[in-house]
């Protein structure tokens, strides 16, 4: 049975434990509505609905200056009929236990503390205002690097695969996996384990992907050409053992390991059209995922047509047997 809960009047929930969403009654936020929905009914994790709002301050006009707010408690009503409407959505869920949160504050703030005891945040790629209003403006490129838990940014594009628009003739056709981009670096092994576990939990393969840039004008000086296709294949070598670990971990999962030559932009925002997921770190070295934060993350982020799921660092007695299965993938 579908369990609602609402903080009384002058008291606090406790922490959320399982997945935050942030909605806002837009287009936007109700697409992550419907992910994070269907992602905590997988999990059998709480869903947590949460808006936030905070009291504007304007000048007043006229010969007594000053400054004037507006109602604290005409605004919290609006985000409780927003929060009301959302919750409207979830009845086809039945096994789903869900809260609602109105909280003050600035989004980024709100969110941010409440990735400390979260498993999962959930936030729309926009929004029209309060809570995710300014999603990728400073909120959404700050939260995937500065969150305690991964956070998943869910584009207005995935509105006719969620089933919440009809599907168009254009539409290229989803497959049924889980891409992740790996570089080279110890955060990124630990973001392959992240993306295989999301995909053995919803029954699809795992693409292990990293790709090869092309050479930079920086690298013009070099006396004699490197040798492109040694390159590809030292990394296909390593990628293999790669997914050979991987695959010692998750023996059920279907794992593919693929080398890609070119530029590692273009290729992440190609995989979030075919992919139910694409999975990055939050840093990384050079090549795929090393300036995740920066300008790789505001690119995808900006332009992804599917769901992008960014994990933070973090320790996993699995790494350890890495070694054993062959050459670790170097910095590319």
């Amino acid at each position: 049975m579908t369990e609602s809960q609402e903080a009384p009047e002058g008291s606090e929930l406790p922490p959320p434990t399982g997945i935050v969403v942030g909605v806002d009654g837009s287009d936007h936020g109700n697409c992550a509505l419907i992910w994070a929905a269907r992602e905590a009914q997988s999990r059998k994790l709480p869903l947590h609905l949460v808006t936030a709002y905070s009291v504007p301050i304007f000048a007043a006009s006229g010969l007594d200056g000053g400054f004037a707010t507006i109602d604290n408690n005409v605004i919290r009503q609006g985000a409780e009929v927003v929060l009301e409407q959302a919750a409207q959505q979830l009845g086809e869920y039945p096994d789903l236990t869900y809260d609602t949160r109105v909280e003050a504050g600035d989004a980024s703030g709100v969110l941010l503390e409440l990735s400390e005891s979260a498993e999962l945040l959930v936030f729309g790629s926009r929004g029209r205002g309060g809570f995710v209003g300014r999603l990728l403006g400073s909120v959404s490129s700050g939260l995937p690097g500065h969150a305690k838990c991964p956070t998943v940014t869910v584009p207005l594009s995935c509105a006719s695969r969620l089933g919440i628009a009809g599907k168009s003739k254009d539409e290229p056709l989803v497959e049924s996996v889980v891409t992740v981009g790996v570089d080279g670096s110890e955060r990124a092994r630990y973001t392959v384990l992240r993306a295989a576990e999301h995909a053995q939990r919803n029954g699809l393969s795992l693409r292990v992907v990293c790709a090869v840039p092309p050479y930079s004008g920086a690298m013009t000086w070099l006396p004699a050409p490197l040798d492109r296709q040694g390159i590809l294949e030292e990394v296909r070598e390593q990628m293999a053992a790669g997914a050979a670990w991987i695959r010692s971990h998750f023996p059920q999962l279907s794992i593919s390991a693929d080398v890609v030559d070119g530029p590692p932009i273009e290729i992440l925002i190609q995989a979030t059209k075919l992919s139910e997921l694409l999975v990055l770190g939050s840093r990384g070295h050079g090549g795929f995922a090393g300036m995740i934060l920066g300008s790789t993350t505001d690119a995808v982020l900006h332009h992804a047509k599917g769901p992008v799921m960014v994990v933070p660092e973090k320790d996993d007695p699995r790494l350890a047997d890495r070694e054993k299965f062959g050459p670790l993938l170097k910095e590319v």
